[in-house]
């Protein structure tokens, strides 16, 4: 698919959204391991909730926390989305006990662990609030999110060695990308498990020190809410292709963007706001 095929696709999929504002909001489906809640208007919070496992990703977990985040990308009213644990555990890993006894063969034929893929290709931006453990599948899950802020007590890692295996939910993959291959190396390889600070340290998180790290995410939503549906659409369309493209191709795909958006609404409106110093009023269109 050519750049500008692909940025077209972008802002046809984005200025369907402007429907929204006469609208009112979806009613939220009820799940049996997440909640969902609206801590503010535009901002959609999903909390994992299997508190006597630690959170820990089983099939019907991770479907419903697949399920309640895509019902959130595809509703017109949210602006970004939080995903988020409980105090002592964001999810401590998958469930081993539902996998334990799997062969090879039904791993393989079954395409096991494919719909983690889900969370990473959503539209609108996803903000990861960690405290406690985030393990295994549970440090995947997060590695997923477009923002990652962390809780002084969270402690992260990719244990899966110490199990006979390997992360197979993008561990591999989205770690070396995101700090170097020997730090990958040695957190796939030894199992260690690394507290916010180092990890703070090495680019993975934020820390939130003052106040809770929901609170600061439901701030930080807010904040990108606020915006043109549009340009943070794109926004996150151009990051993201960074890690895809070499830097001649990103950079050319991140102008055609930058162009396209010139046939927008909003951004005519954002640039005789600033013009006339007052305040945009996005249509998202």
């Amino acid at each position: 698919m050519s750049f500008v095929a692909l940025s077209r696709s972008t802002f046809r999929h984005a200025s369907s959204s402007t429907r929204f504002f006469s609208t009112t909001l979806r009613a939220q489906r009820e799940y049996a391991n997440v909640l969902v809640s609206r801590p503010s208007p535009g901002v959609a919070l999903i909390t994992l909730n299997r508190p006597k496992a630690l959170n820990a990703l089983n099939a019907a977990h991770f479907q419903d926390i697949s399920d309640a985040m895509k019902e959130a990308d595809e509703d017109v009213g949210v602006g970004a989305m939080i995903l988020t644990g409980s105090e002592r555990a964001f999810a401590a890993g998958a469930d081993i006990k539902e996998m334990k006894d799997k062969s090879f063969a039904e791993a393989y034929t079954t395409n096991f662990l494919a719909n983690w893929e889900v969370i990473a290709k959503l539209q609108k931006p996803v903000i990861a609030a960690v405290s406690g453990y985030a393990l295994g599948g549970g440090l995947e899950l997060a590695l997923q999110a477009d923002i990652l802020l962390a809780a002084p007590s969270a402690q992260l890692g990719q244990p899966e060695v110490n199990l006979g295996v390997i992360p197979g939910g993008g561990g591999t993959q989205r770690l070396a990308r995101l700090i170097g291959k020997s730090r990958a190396m040695e957190l796939v390889l030894t199992g260690r498990i690394i507290g916010a600070d180092e990890a703070e340290r090495w680019g993975i998180v934020r820390v939130v020190r003052e106040g809770t790290v929901v609170d600061e995410a439901v701030k930080v939503a807010n904040d990108i809410a606020s915006k043109g549906r549009v340009a943070v659409a794109a926004g996150k369309e151009a990051v993201n292709a960074a890690f895809e493209m070499s830097l001649a191709e990103g950079l050319r795909f991140e102008k055609r963007l930058f162009h396209a958006l010139f046939s927008t609404k909003d951004q005519k409106e954002g640039m005789a706001a600033f013009a006339e110093k007052r305040r945009a009023e996005w249509t998202h269109s």
